[in-house]
Formats: structure tokens, sequence, C-alpha cells
């Protein structure tokens, strides 16, 4: 999928556009959240299949959420 970063949802906290999400081993998958609310692997040929995602994890900063908050401080 070839979305533009300026497609993407921001940090309500830091500012940046990458998140982590989380699965039931501690891995972790470096993810975008667009404009449209979908939640998509920064690296094309990753899924997100197996990963939590109700928790984003910023990876900028400490803030942690759902795409729903994000949603809300749009």
């Amino acid at each position: 999928m070839n979305v533009k970063p300026m497609n993407f949802l921001y940090c309500p906290k830091c500012g940046i556009r990458r998140f982590l999400l989380k699965n039931s081993r501690g891995e972790t998958v470096l993810v975008h959240v667009t404009t449209n609310y979908e939640i998509v692997p920064a690296k094309e040929g990753e899924t997100i299949e197996g990963f939590d995602t109700d928790t984003l994890y910023c990876l900028g900063c400490s803030w942690t959420g759902s795409v729903d908050e994000l949603r809300r401080l749009k």
C-alpha cells in the first residue's frame, strides 16, 4: 500500500507519525494510522496480523492510546 506521509495521523503528545503494535509474545511491528483511521504497517511486506490493534505505542514518546483516541484528538 502506497500512502503518502501527509495522509497519516500524528501522536497527540510529540507529533510523530510512527507507532508500535505488540503481540502476545512481546514482538512489535512499526505502523502508521491513516486519516481513514486504518492501521497499516510502516514497512512494505509486513503484516499486523496477530498484533493487538487496540493499543498503539508512540515510537517517540510515552503516549499510549487507541485509534479512537486519535480520532477524538484530530
